[in-house]
């Protein structure tokens, strides 16, 4: 999670796919540890949540410089 939002930027497509995968994995994880109570940095879950948003603004903004829009 050490990464910030600009060496996300660059980052290959594959790269911010695997960091997306691992990013909700782990927090898939700690949503885990949290409900056994074996979880004892809760700022750990906004973290994660904040991290992946990261990493969908940044694959959403490649979409669209790309002018492939996603239609809702």
């Amino acid at each position: 999670m050490s990464k910030n939002i600009q060496e996300l930027r660059e980052l290959t497509d594959l790269e911010i796919s695997d960091e997306l995968k691992k990013a909700k994995e782990e927090l898939f994880q700690v949503k885990f540890q949290l409900a056994l109570k074996q979880l004892e940095n809760t700022a750990k879950i906004g973290q994660l949540r904040h991290r992946i948003a990261q990493i969908q603004t940044v694959k959403q903004e490649r979409l669209l410089s790309k002018g492939e829009v996603k239609s809702a």
